[in-house]
């Protein structure tokens, strides 16, 4: 009896508190020993307090995403940095089609420059050779052609009935008018009657202030009567600008030669002569005073303006191309920046 009640008194605290074996099996009886010792011992065991649970002070690990059944590591899967937004909007399409556009028309501008030089230079070679008679009957097609800005001479007498006057014109900050009058010639050839036609041409005589519009305040030089000789240059008709006004012939209001149109109100060939003048400084100043037109300088005053518009589009190809190259190579946002810091993990 004695022995059982040793066995049950083992196998309790073996389960419910868990002890250690060594301590166990010192309750079992020893060969030479008394029985009345195991039971001692035994009785000392169930009365000995349960063990206390040890407490860590150790915080608590929070859940980590590493904890995920479903988690892949950063290292197995390197993410893939993406652009945010649109890669090829239609402003950036528009910024690639301007420098290639602005590189075409310096290049156009490059041969404009070659052929206006090559004009101002024939011009000028024209305008050195001794001047030419002008012939009765004149093919307005080849003074464009061949004759422009080519010295020329004729004598004939001023229609000052048929004068008009184009402008404003600005001249030295004092506005004026170009005074355009019909030189009657003759030797134009016979008509249907058997007499002899005069020919008519077109003179620009020059500049006149806007005081001596009238031809009454105007000193009698400046309108000479009777037979003249008239030395000028010989111009291609005029073109008429997009921002210039329509004439206005039937009040006497012309805002640029338009040689076909005065031709037909004149009766006049379109021929358009520049008189020239090469007047001294005291000269100068007794035509201006008495309303004496002024004329132009034998010279060529074609505008050359290409070199300019050479720089300005090449310039603006060069900024757009380094503007176009900034945004494509923008660096990318906060969140794409830190998905690319992750690859470096």
């Amino acid at each position: 009896m004695a022995a059982a009640r040793v066995f049950t008194c083992v196998l309790r605290p073996l389960q419910g508190q868990q002890r250690p074996i060594g301590r166990a099996l010192s309750s079992w009886p020893r060969p030479g020993f008394p029985s009345s010792t195991t039971t001692t011992t035994t009785t000392t065991a169930r009365l000995l307090p349960p063990p206390r649970r040890t407490i860590s002070s150790t915080p608590r690990r929070p859940k980590q995403a590493a904890d995920e059944h479903d988690f892949t590591s950063i290292v197995d899967n390197p993410p893939e940095l993406v652009r945010v937004g649109r890669k090829h909007g239609p402003g950036l399409i528009i910024l690639a089609l301007i420098p290639a556009t602005a590189f075409i028309l310096g290049t156009w501008q490059v041969q404009r420059l070659k052929w206006k030089t090559d004009l101002i230079a024939k011009c000028e070679d024209r305008l050195v050779r001794p001047p030419l008679p002008l012939p009765p009957r004149v093919d307005p097609d080849a003074v464009a052609a061949e004759f422009d800005y080519r010295r020329v001479y004729t004598t004939g007498r001023f229609r000052h009935d048929q004068e008009m006057l184009v402008g404003p014109r600005m001249r030295d900050g004092e506005q004026g008018y170009l005074v355009v009058t019909p030189l009657e010639r003759g030797g134009g050839g016979k008509g249907a009657d058997g007499e002899e036609e005069a020919s008519k041409i077109l003179v620009n005589r020059g500049w006149v202030a806007k005081k001596f519009a009238d031809q009454s305040k105007r000193a009698p030089a400046a309108l000479p009567t009777g037979e003249v000789m008239v030395e000028g240059l010989l111009r291609q008709p005029w073109k008429k600008n997009m921002f210039t006004p329509e004439n206005r012939p039937d009040k006497g209001e012309f805002y640029f030669p338009d040689v076909k149109q005065m031709a037909e109100l004149t009766g006049s060939q379109p021929v358009w002569v520049e008189q020239t003048m090469e007047p001294d400084y005291i000269q100068f100043l007794d035509h201006q005073d008495r309303g004496i037109p002024l004329g132009t300088p034998a010279e060529v005053n074609l505008r050359n303006n290409h070199a300019q518009y050479i720089f300005t589009w090449y310039g603006l190809a060069v900024a757009t191309t380094i503007m176009f190259y900034m945004i494509v190579r923008k660096p990318p946002s906060d969140a794409a920046r830190r998905v690319r810091m992750t690859k470096n993990w």
